[in-house]
């Protein structure tokens, strides 16, 4: 897999000059959702004279996640005369960059793309580490390729257009990267004041965050391994947003921070996680982040997603849970009864 550059812009414009001069193009597309083109686009056309640029705009959430706009992008592409040397930017969120990946790594068997994440949840996950794709038959990212963007510019101004929940999504992986990390990162998130965020520290935060990410990616670029670390309450919180589509669909960081909740539990019982920094985390989450409904009936649903969990062996559903924080241990299992009960601490916590 090709590497990638990330760069923590200090001068938006020249980052991004600069990321387009190290790609061929003859052509320059722009892809973005409904949001991102009336709330961000105004800040890149400000920034880089992008006249000449053809835009691709699809309908904003996930719920636009779809074959249906993947075959959009692809006929945009097709019709704007795009070819093999041309380039294609993402500006939005991890649904615009995860799908625009996409787009790219397959539109005449690949062609050059850049990301430029807008929401705090696609600066610290979606638009760093190569994984793209789409969902597909009411499974998150069932159908996707590992293919590094070839430059990714994080610019924390961009923050300023989000609504509170969605600085809480973001925040979540940035919590799941303290637990995996060490005390001291972990502490600080703990700490921090989510509801008043001061942006210049959340810049700071960012940027150790990411830092996190691409240590572990580019040690196992296509999850072998250690890479699985960063699946820390992704299995069940997969499986509760999975579930949040057939109902009202939910921000991928709330159901991550919800799976955060069973698979610390589960980390308790089977691995040894200290129950304290256990409560102290969930405490956290249950102030900021709230819960989604569900009930016993609901649990051979929520088993049946796990199921498709793409880390799953042989059809047994697979964890990583943690010894203690910064201790991670990979490719664990647990029991249908274990499960069960994780997700009745869920509810009763």
């Amino acid at each position: 897999m090709n590497q990638q550059k990330v760069v923590i812009a200090e001068d938006f414009g020249k980052s991004l000059k600069e990321a387009m001069e190290a790609c061929e193009r003859d052509k320059v597309f722009m892809l973005m959702d409904e949001t991102t083109a009336k709330c961000c686009l105004p800040v890149v056309e400000a920034a880089v004279g992008l006249q000449d640029a053809k835009r691709i705009i699809i309908g904003a959430t996930d719920t636009h996640k779809t074959l249906e706009s993947l075959a959009h992008v692809w006929e945009e592409l097709g019709t704007g005369g795009g070819t093999r040397h041309s380039l294609l930017i993402n500006i939005g969120g991890g649904m615009v960059t995860d799908l625009g990946g996409f787009a790219a790594s397959t539109f005449k068997r690949g062609i050059n793309y850049i990301n430029i994440p807008t929401t705090l949840l696609s600066m610290v996950d979606a638009s760093v580490g190569g994984k793209t794709g789409i969902n597909f038959r009411g499974l998150k990212n069932e159908i996707g390729v590992f293919n590094n963007a070839s430059t990714v510019i994080l610019d924390t101004q961009f923050l300023k257009t989000l609504d509170a929940e969605n600085i809480c999504s973001g925040y979540a992986e940035m919590l799941k990267h303290g637990l995996i990390s060490d005390e001291k990162m972990w502490a600080e998130l703990m700490n921090f004041e989510l509801e008043q965020p001061d942006l210049k520290q959340l810049s700071r935060m960012v940027a150790d965050s990411v830092a996190v990410k691409e240590r572990i990616v580019t040690e196992d670029p296509t999850e072998k391994g250690i890479r699985k670390a960063l699946n820390l309450g992704h299995t069940v919180g997969h499986a509760f947003e999975s579930f949040a589509l057939k109902r009202q669909p939910v921000l991928h960081g709330y159901a991550v921070a919800w799976g955060l909740i069973c698979e610390l539990y589960l980390s308790c019982i089977k691995t040894g996680f200290p129950t304290d920094k256990m409560h102290q985390t969930v405490r956290f989450i249950k102030e900021h982040y709230g819960m989604m409904t569900i009930v016993c009936d609901d649990y051979p649903t929520l088993l049946e997603l796990m199921t498709h969990d793409k880390k799953n062996v042989a059809g047994t559903i697979n964890f990583t849970l943690l010894g203690g924080i910064g201790d991670i241990r990979i490719n664990q299992t647990a029991t249908k009864e274990e499960i069960c009960e994780a997700l009745d601490f869920y509810r009763e916590s």
